[in-house]
Parts: C-alpha cells; structure tokens; sequence
C-alpha cells in the first residue's frame, strides 16, 4: 500500500519508512510533485498534523498522513513545543539548541519529552495517533546521528542522547516510532 507523508523531510521520511518496513510504500511530498507551502498555522500538535494530512488529502485524494512533533520541556513552560522547528526564529537547529541550552542555563530540573502526533487520512476519514518519550535535557550538544534536537535529548533509562544511537535504536523508542506502530496497528486492521 502507498501512503503520503506530508513532508519534505528527508530524514523523517527515512525515519518512517525504516519504521514500516516493505509493507507500505511512502511517498513523500516531492514524489507527489507537491512543492507547495503547506499551512502549519496551528497551535498544537494535532492542529498542524491535521492541517498537513488534509491539505494532501483534499487536493490529491492519496491515502495520506501528516504529523507534527516537537520538544517539551517542563521548567520552560512545555516550550518549544508546536515551535521547536523554529524555536530561535529560524529553522537552524544548531541555534535552536542553543536556545533551548541557554534558556535552561544550570537549572538542575532538566526534564523534557519529545512528541509526535500523527493524522491519517484513509478514504476521507481521518484517524489521530501520538507518541511520546520523556527524558532530559543535556548541557552540552552530544553525538552526530539523527536530526534536530537530537544531540541534547537522552531518553530515560538511558545515558546516551538519541543523536548518539544507531537508527534502529532510535526507531525503536522515539515518540515518531511510538505514534507510527500506533497507526501501523491500526493499518494493518484495516
């Protein structure tokens, strides 16, 4: 079967599709010659996976997803969270994480949680799935695996960063692989 992910990004395309494996086919937005914008005006996840998922859906009728995930960090207020891919005001996350780092400063309360939340769109109807991971925040940036703010992040029960692990390790606890084995699940009932 053939999804649409409606992203453009490279690394969470690779991500997910390693997460599926052979039985799903993924399409990305450049696959589908979609170049366009699309609206992540929202202010929560659901609200900017919903947008994404519809937007393919409505004007290319694929059997589709969209998500949308972020960083939550308790001692800032659940920040950067819908704003964690342009948290400095830029999409540079080297400046993202130093943000996040300068922000926290040597506050000894360092937890944080990655989220994802997935929208399916299958024949019209949408279906909603979420992944989380709780862990930490680190001081300094740690490892070259991954993407985004990978380097700072060590999931609990860990003492290594996601940037440091190997894909599969990754694709096996992150909250993308969570909320994607979530909504494989649900795929393979329907």
């Amino acid at each position: 079967m053939e999804l649409v992910f409606a992203s453009n990004n490279q690394h969470k395309v690779d991500e997910i599709q390693a997460i599926v494996g052979s039985k799903f086919l993924l399409k990305s937005l450049t696959d589908i010659s979609c170049f366009e914008e699309i609206p992540e005006t929202g202010n929560t996840f659901e609200a900017n996976a919903r947008q994404k998922s519809r937007f393919i859906y409505d004007k290319y009728h694929f059997h589709c997803f969209g998500d949308d995930s972020g960083l939550e960090i308790a001692t800032l207020n659940g920040e950067p969270g819908v704003d964690s891919a342009h948290y400095s005001g830029s999409r540079d996350f080297i400046e993202n994480m130093k943000l996040v780092l300068s922000n926290l400063g040597d506050n000894p309360d360092r937890r944080a949680r990655f989220r994802t939340v997935i929208s399916l769109i299958m024949d019209g109807k949408e279906y909603l799935f979420e992944g989380s991971i709780e862990g930490r925040i680190t001081k300094t940036v740690s490892g070259t695996k991954g993407f985004g703010y990978d380097p700072i992040f060590i999931p609990n029960g860990y003492e290594i960063t996601f940037a440091e692990m190997d894909a599969a390790e990754k694709n096996r606890i992150s909250h993308r692989a969570i909320a994607v084995k979530k909504m494989l699940d649900f795929l393979n009932k329907f």
